[in-house]
């Protein structure tokens, strides 16, 4: 991976997006990368403009916007000593800026518009949109995540997938840079609070055998990579993958998902399990998207 990509993240002004800024900013220097503010902009006649599209002119980038991004440039670098920032203005609009953005970038760090009344709405378009398609891992931040929970520990997900293995190395790398650190999570089936039949004890069993190997193994993988870090493994039961990782989520600084893509479609880029711990987490989302093989 070439060392020069830097941290990107979309900055338009908004309450949302200055939080996701400040969560870029650290980002970039715990990584020793530049910080890349990035506002994209559309035609000043928006969409839908009953025109001849050619009368319409080349969008252009506007001087409010760009004292927008060099203001936030310059209160960054003055909270975050050492920080390297630039700023750029794209011709598109935010989304497919920050996805084109993410072909070069180290992260793309976005944040969400949340509606917190409508739990599909509790991540904008924008950040779905981006979460789901970029070339790159994505952190995805709210509002009401500030200040920065520090020494929390990295929590990730393990199911034994390629996947989760690829999650489970960002998320090693994560916790190294922040010196906290790493749980493995592996979510099994709720407990039955009746008795239970003989043969559902002895899957049960088999269950708990599965949970113990896997995750074993994915410790034994990321301590190869990280042999200081301190792993823990955590064995949870709930009624599904994403409620016991959202739990959870609760004691972390970072939750870290992998995206289980069908590139085909869309909407299937992020499994539902990532798709619910990115509306729903206690903490910011890592979405281990794997790097473009250049």
């Amino acid at each position: 991976m070439p060392m020069n990509r830097p941290v990107v993240v979309g900055v338009d002004g908004s309450p949302s997006s200055l939080v996701a800024a400040e969560h870029a900013a650290r980002a970039a220097l715990l990584r020793s990368r530049t910080l890349r503010l990035v506002h994209g902009y559309l035609h000043p006649f928006g969409y839908g403009v009953p025109l001849n599209p050619y009368e319409l002119g080349v969008p252009v980038p506007s001087e409010e916007a760009q004292k927008m991004l060099e203001r936030t440039a310059a209160e960054l670098t003055d909270r975050w000593p050492g920080l390297v920032v630039e700023v750029r203005q794209v011709a598109g609009g935010p989304g497919i800026t920050l996805i084109e953005e993410s072909r070069q970038a180290e992260l793309v760090v976005v944040g969400s518009r949340g509606l917190g009344g409508f739990a599909g709405l509790l991540l904008g378009s924008v950040g779905t949109q981006v979460a789901a398609h970029a070339h790159c891992p994505v952190l995805v931040v709210r509002p009401d995540e500030q200040p920065i929970p520090v020494d929390a520990p990295v929590l990730v997900g393990v199911d034994g997938s390629e996947s989760s293995r690829l999650a489970a190395g960002y998320a090693a790398d994560e916790a190294a840079l922040r010196d906290v650190p790493l749980v493995l999570v592996h979510v099994g089936p709720a407990d039955e609070e009746r008795t239970v039949p003989e043969e559902i004890e002895e899957s049960q069993a088999a269950h708990q055998a599965d949970t113990v190997r896997l995750l074993a193994d994915a410790s034994a993988a990321v301590r190869a990579e990280h042999p200081d870090l301190v792993v823990r493994e955590h064995p949870i039961r709930a009624a599904g993958a994403a409620q016991g990782l959202i739990e959870a989520s609760g004691t972390a600084s970072l939750l870290v998902v992998g995206t289980r893509g069908r590139a085909g479609f869309a909407g299937l880029l992020l499994g539902s399990v990532s798709q619910a711990a990115i509306q729903h987490a206690h903490c910011p989302v890592l979405v281990a998207h794997p790097y473009p093989v250049s």
